[in-house]
Parts: C-alpha cells; structure tokens; sequence
C-alpha cells in the first residue's frame, strides 16, 4: 500500500480530493497564518501538520504567513520562534515568508474601492458606542448617524484618518453590510482602525492598520491559496470572508473551511493566558517545560515525531473535545521507547559500600544503549567499590513481592554484578546512610553458578565517578482538567508541578547532546535542559515517566 492509500482521511481531505476530481482546482495551495504575538502552542501544531501535510500529500503548496495586522502586541522574537517552530516539526514553507503587511498598499486600495462602491463609511462613534448600536443577539442592531454619508465624504475622511489628523478610537473605516442580520459579525464590522505604532515589518509608514477579517480573506485570493483551513470559532466570519472577496476587483475566490480545535487536559490554548502566566512569572518563560507551548514541550524533551503522531491520532473533525493530556505522554513515550539510548541516573541516593571489592579499582563494564537494539552500540560505565542506589530500591525486611535489595538478601546491578545487602549504618534520625554489601564476582553477564535465582535488578552509579545533577521532575501546570473553566484559572496551578532532585547520573551523560531523549533504567524520559544545563552543573528534565501514573493518582 502507497503512503497517500494508507494516509487516514478527514472531510477536509476529502473536500480536496472532489475537488482535484471536479477539475475545480489543479494543485493544492494552502498556508498556516500565525498571529506573532506570542509563541505557538500544540493546538498550532495540529493546524502545522494539517496545512504542510496536505501540502506535501497533494504535491502542493503550503505558505508561511505572519498575519501582522496588531503592531502593539507584535514582536520579532515570536516571529523568529514560530519560524524555528514550523523547522524542528519537520516542515517547510514554500517560497519567501509572507506578511500580511506586504499587503498594506493593496488593502488600502482596496478599502478605497469598497468606499468608492458605497460599501465602506468612516465612522466616529465610540468603541463603547459602536457596540451600544450593534444590538444583541436577539436584537437587531440599529444604524449609525455616520453610515450615509457621501462616497466623497468617506474618501476625505479615510484620507484624513491615514494622515493621522484622526487620534487613535477617534474614528475607523466600517463595511457597510446589514444592521440587523442575525450574524453579529455582518452588522457594519470595522475594517480599519487608528493605531500610532511601530510595526515590526513596516516601521511608521502607517497610522492605519486593517482588521484580521478584512486582511485574511485578500491575503489569502493573492496567494492563491485553494483551501484556508480554520478552526471553528471562525465559522461565521467565513460569511464576511465571503463578502469581502465578492465586492472587491480580485483574480481568485478561496474557500474557507472550518475545523474543531484542539482542547488539552490540564492546559490553557488560550495564547492571553498563557501570555498571562508569562508576564506574572507564574512560569519561567514561554519555553517553561510545564508549558503547552512547542517550545516547551521541545524543552521538556517531546520529539517532533510525537507531536506529529499525537496530531495523526486526534485526527481532524468538526467535533469539539477535550483531548487527554495522557494521550500526548503515550506518543512521546512510544518514540523515546523506540529510539532513546539507556542510561542509570540516580534521584535519590543512598551509598553502598562492597566490601569484597577492591578500594582503589575501577571497572570499566560495558553496557548495551538500548536492550532490544544492538546497532544503538553500548557504553562503557565504571564500577567501583562504593556505588549510589535509589533509597527506595533498599528495604531492611519485605515480603516476596519486592524484587529489590532487602537486608541479607540478593540482588543484581544492572550490567553489573549480583551483591547481598550485609548490614546498614544509620544517623541519628535514624535514616539509612550506607548499606554494606558483598558481590559475587563470578556474576558478570551470568546467573549465580550454583544455580540460585536472583530476581531483582536494580540501577546504580559509581559513587565516585558518578556526576552531579539537577533533576526536574515536571508535572501537569494545572490540578484540574480544564482550567479555562474555573473561576480564576491561576487559582488551580499545580503547587507540585515542577519539583527537584539533587540526583547523580553516570559519566557517559555529560556529552549528553540538546535535543536527544534518555531512558534514565527504571526512572522515566529524560532531556539535558537546552537553557540551564552546563558542562559543570548538568540539568535534566524529566520528559515522561515509564508509564502513565496521573490516571491512577488522579
């Protein structure tokens, strides 16, 4: 079977594929759109796949397009990030990067044809005014004292608005369309308002910025876009859209379809939130890994491959839900089972000291980088007389369920050797400070030679070779599944959502590379953190745990 037959379908696929059969459209040319005022979360991720997947699946077109119409909130760091953004998921834009502000001169013109159609009037009611007179949604809206006036007055007065003799909410240009249709966005929307700011692209050649719903739908007839996909809460702007391209000069008539957007567990998508949590220091930065930004979850140690499976698995419908987080974890997971090398790391150490083992050696072991994959290579890891082991794998007396070191009982280091817990110093408050052991030295690579089972293996670090750490364990950022519906969504932030292990990983990580993924043995997916990790104090995010435990938690 070919990768387009076994590509799974969706309505919109199949839109495409009727309308390549109609001879309606001879290639596909799509676009992802992205405001720059913030950085892109896993909800643009899905549109990313969606817009450059069928771009690639249909040998067609899909543009990178900056829909920079908000000076104020814009900047050129989060036009940066969501170029890096769009590369690291695995695509590419076709031709130069667009903004809609390369289209300024054209939309102007065309505002000016709209005006000239008596379709457009300036209008000098309030902001509050405006929307006093657009009515509700059970009434009607009623008309402005501004609407009829001359095609020559509105042509004067946009003039003026442009030369900046309008201050700022003092005036904008509005469709003339119908007060009193039932769809509130056809009752005379704005199409451009006064603004005195700098733009990222254009600098201060304009004072006037036009609308979203006045700018997409051109920038998109001069692309040539065949297929503007949008998610559904621009369901009834498509009835502007429409309008727009039906009352001006242009070549090209697009077609906008509408798409459920993607709703996470235990996240915010909404970007003034997440822009929120940014400002207030609630996260450290938009890259924090506890946010659902894609540079943030790229921090955390998530491969672009789970992203774009996660997008394949929810699919695309028109139905709106809510995803479970845990859903994203199993796609991360999967991929770094597959393909992320091994290694030992320990969180919470305890020393052991084998007495029978000589105090000034070390062993170089040589251990296999992943169990199931031998052209991943091994590792040399050293083995020495004192070795750290997770607090929680020692117990003084257990039943038969604990595969771990229990007092005079056995088990086995892993690549290692088999060692029996001898006897335990503690402190003054009585916690276990060294566990004293004996190994086995014929137990490398082999079962004891006397036949006897050892069950347990456990992981560990060479005490003295070992390599301090800091551990980030990250957790859910929010404590219910869906924040956006609470009160005060700052109010339900997960206290333990981020926590720190002063932990010891084996030598080989210090060469550790940004953007690969760790099995730490029996601990979880881990990343060297791409901001704070140095040579000298390394720094691991914890990616995903073994399995999902939040479920059983929660």
């Amino acid at each position: 079977m070919s990768e387009a037959e076994a590509r799974p379908s969706n309505f919109i696929r199949q839109i495409i594929d009727k309308d390549i059969a109609d001879g309606k459209h001879n290639s596909v040319h799509t676009r992802f759109p992205p405001e720059p005022n913030g950085y892109l979360h896993i909800g643009h991720a899905k549109s990313i796949c969606l817009n450059f997947g069928i771009a690639q699946d249909y040998q067609g077109q899909c543009n990178l397009r900056f829909d920079d119409t908000n000076p104020e909130k814009e900047d050129i760091e989060y036009v940066d990030s969501i170029k890096s953004d769009v590369q690291w998921l695995g695509f590419d834009w076709s031709g130069e990067i667009c903004y809609s502000s390369n289209y300024f001169d054209q939309l102007h013109a065309y505002a000016i044809e709209l005006i000239n159609k008596g379709l457009a009037y300036v209008e000098e009611l309030s902001a509050d005014e405006i929307r006093e007179y657009r009515g509700t949604l059970t009434a009607p809206g009623k008309e402005s004292p501004y609407r009829n006036r001359t095609v020559e007055e509105n042509l004067a007065l946009f003039e003026k608005m442009r030369a900046g003799d309008f201050a700022e909410g003092a005036a904008c240009l509005r469709a003339k369309i119908d007060m009193s249709s039932s769809f509130m966005v056809m009752r005379d929307p704005v199409l451009y308002r006064v603004r005195f700011a700098h733009h990222h692209q254009t600098g201060d050649k304009w004072c006037i910025y036009p609308m979203y719903d006045f700018t997409h739908c051109i920038s998109d007839a001069l692309e040539g876009i065949t297929h503007s996909l949008c998610t559904l809460e621009f369901q009834d702007n498509r009835r502007l859209y429409d309008w727009v391209l039906e009352n001006i000069t242009i070549e090209t008539q697009p077609h906008q379809y509408e798409f459920s957007r993607l709703n996470l567990e235990y996240t915010v998508m909404s970007k003034r939130k997440l822009s929120q949590l940014v400002s207030e220091n609630l996260v450290n930065g938009w890259d924090d890994p506890r946010m659902p930004t894609i540079s943030g979850l790229r921090r955390r140690g998530f491969t672009p491959a789970s992203i774009r499976e996660f997008c394949q698995r929810i699919g695309v419908t028109k139905q709106e839900n809510m995803i479970e987080f845990s859903s994203l974890e199993s796609c991360v997971r999967d991929d770094l089972n597959e393909n992320a090398p091994r290694a030992m790391a320990v969180l919470e150490p305890v020393k052991v000291v084998i007495e029978n083992f000589p105090e000034d050696q070390v062993e170089t072991l040589t251990v296999a980088n992943h169990p199931n994959k031998p052209e991943m290579g091994n590792r040399e890891v050293p083995f020495t007389r004192e070795v750290l082991i997770e607090a929680d794998d020692f117990r003084e007396e257990a039943n038969k369920k604990y595969k771990r070191l229990v007092l005079g009982k056995e088990v086995r280091l892993r690549g290692a050797y088999v060692i029996k817990a001898e006897r335990i110093e503690k402190d003054e408050q009585g916690n276990i400070t060294t566990i004293y052991c004996t190994y086995d030295d014929e137990t490398l690579g082999k079962n004891p030679a006397d036949g006897r089972k050892v069950k347990g293996v456990i992981h560990w670090v060479s005490a003295s070779k070992g390599v301090p750490a800091e551990i980030r364990l990250y957790d859910r950022l929010f404590t219910v599944p869906n924040p956006a519906a609470a009160e005060d969504f700052k109010a339900v932030i997960n206290p333990e959502s981020l926590t720190t292990k002063q932990g010891v990983v084996e030598p080989s990580l210090v060469s550790a590379a940004v953007d690969a993924g760790y099995q730490f043995e029996r601990t979880g997916y881990f990343c060297i953190d791409s901001k704070d990790s140095t040579a000298d104090a390394l720094v691991f995010n914890r990616t995903v745990g073994l399995r999902d435990t939040w479920a059983k938690v929660n």
